[in-house]
């Protein structure tokens, strides 16, 4: 009991000192205190909610502009891939369309067949040649006797002729020109169908070739498309020449491709020697401020040594020379007295390497250098192996083996073809190129003298083949096949393929002469052959027989 009331009055003694009327000067300020503070929480408050609205606009506009950013990419790529598509499918849309057109052209021309899968690997003669009647064996045979064998010794007696007058001529030219400066001009030689003993076509016209080299202490140096260097399409075939001097790097001193500075000086080659090289370069014909050797400058050169070298002799002779041809730099004529006259053709050439091919500057009555590049850029010709090849193969075929008339006959059936419609873009090379498919092909004894009807037609099967596909390879370039007797570059053996039909093939109006030709030949072939051969019983002309 004592303790419950002192615990009582102890709650009364505590609850009244505590009361805040007991002090009022200490506690007076509490009430105004407390609101100063809860105004600030309250400004404080409305400050953090103001700070979390703006964080919160920040957060929203960076949210937007990445997803904007992240669509805008996803749009990017889309567009990428529509477009690869678009491109895809636009680039194959132009392939099949083109595929279609060449298919419809051809399609309308509709001079050509389809070749079984038995047939000779030569192909069959198409649709011109159904129906034409193709002469026999003694048609053929009196045909060659009366207007071709006749030929043979007027040939013979008219090479001897010109290579004795070339000789001399030659021999003059040396004499007029300047041994320190000039050109040094070598023997010449005897190429194409007079020296191949082909050529039936009047007049006869010899082909002669001039090797050239520069004087000392110059050399030529080399370039063909396919020495490793990358050449246009447009270019295979050719190759350039380079006039260096002999103890220069093939490459050149690196003089001529590094700036020295003007402290410097090369040791090789001095300030005054610098200072000339253009004029000297165009003295040695030279292309204009360069190196390389130009065609037409060696026309000139070449045109006026030869009229500097008649001159000299022109009064041992009873007969006129002149230029038959101002585009072509040898194109000679001999006029005599009487009236009658001897055209050969004497062109400068340069030698590759240590072989017997040989830069041309011109192809004078042909087509195959129609279009050259540049007059820096010289056509190859191969006419000296061409010459080699069929004397070698000549040693293995039988007496009287039928080759060369097979071509004789063909380059006659030809040339009377075009003097009644006009020349084409067929020549004698290609008939010339195509024998000599066939003579690698065909085994020696098919070409006995009683298989000239068969060989002959073999030569039109090929030619047709040729003319449908645009393709007649050359002979020599690309083919691995070459005799090594021969002692023919290997470089060219490994060469890609070179096509002669391949001008033909961008200019459809050129080949579509060449192949409306070639039709007409067949068609005109019996009648042109009649013309020249004695009459033959009716029995003995029969239509085509195949072997």
């Amino acid at each position: 009991m004592p303790v419950g009331l002192f615990r009582v009055c102890l709650l009364v003694i505590t609850a009244i000192v505590n009361h805040p009327l007991f002090f009022p000067k200490e506690n007076g300020t509490v009430p105004e205190n407390t609101e100063e503070i809860i105004q600030k929480m309250k400004e404080r408050e409305e400050s953090l909610r103001l700070e979390q609205l703006r964080l919160e606009r920040e957060i929203a506009d960076q949210e937007a502009s990445q997803k904007a950013l992240e669509k805008a990419a996803v749009v990017v790529e889309e567009s990428k891939e529509e477009k690869v598509r678009w491109d895809m499918w636009t680039a194959l849309s132009m392939v099949i369309f083109l595929l279609i057109e060449l298919w419809r052209q051809d399609f309308q021309e509709g001079n050509w067949q389809d070749v079984g899968g038995e047939e000779d690997d030569m192909a069959v003669l198409g649709k011109a040649f159904k129906g034409v009647a193709f002469p026999d064996k003694a048609v053929l045979a009196s045909f060659y006797e009366k207007r071709i064998l006749g030929t043979t010794g007027d040939m013979a007696r008219m090479r001897e002729m010109v290579e004795g007058f070339a000789d001399d001529l030659l021999e003059a030219l040396r004499s007029v020109c300047n041994r320190d400066a000039d050109m040094e001009v070598e023997d010449c030689m005897g190429v194409g169908s007079m020296y191949e003993n082909w050529r039936v076509r009047k007049p006869f016209v010899c082909d002669l070739i001039v090797p050239f080299a520069p004087p000392e202490p110059y050399c030529f140096r080399c370039q063909t498309w396919c020495s490793g260097d990358s050449f246009p399409p447009d270019e295979q075939g050719y190759g350039t020449i380079k006039v260096c001097r002999a103890d220069e790097d093939a490459t050149g001193c690196i003089c001529d491709k590094t700036k020295l500075g003007e402290d410097m000086l090369c040791l090789l080659h001095s300030q005054v020697s610098s200072t000339r090289p253009s004029r000297e370069m165009e003295d040695l014909l030279c292309f204009k401020n360069t190196q390389y050797l130009d065609a037409d400058q060696v026309m000139k050169w070449f045109q006026i040594a030869v009229t500097k070298a008649w001159n000299r002799i022109s009064h041992k002779y009873e007969f006129d020379l002149s230029f038959s041809l101002l585009d072509s730099p040898g194109a000679l004529k001999i006029k005599f007295k009487s009236g009658k006259s001897i055209a050969f053709n004497l062109t400068p050439v340069v030698q590759y390497e240590n072989s017997d091919v040989y830069f041309i500057s011109h192809f004078p009555r042909s087509s195959l250098a129609a279009d050259i590049p540049s007059s820096t850029h010289w056509f190859l010709t191969f006419a000296v192996y061409e010459r080699r090849f069929i004397q070698l193969v000549s040693k293995t075929l039988p007496a009287n083996a039928c080759h060369v008339s097979c071509l004789q006959i063909l380059s006659f059936l030809h040339g009377k073809q075009c003097s009644l419609t006009g020349p084409s873009g067929l020549t004698n090379y290609h008939l010339k190129t195509v024998l000599l498919h066939l003579l690698q092909a065909r085994p020696s004894q098919d070409w006995a003298p009683e298989k000239l009807e068969a060989r002959l037609q073999d030569m039109l099967k090929f030619l047709e083949k040729c003319l449908h596909e645009k393709k007649l390879y050359h002979f020599f370039i690309g083919n691995g096949k070459v005799p090594a007797e021969l002692g023919f570059p290997i470089v060219f053996q490994r060469a890609e393929p070179l096509n002669l039909f391949r001008p033909f093939v961008l200019r459809r109006d050129i080949y579509r002469k060449m192949v409306d030709t070639f039709h007409e030949m067949l068609r005109n072939m019996s009648a042109l052959i009649n013309e020249y051969t004695v009459h033959i019983p009716l029995a003995h002309t029969n239509g085509i027989r195949k072997e």
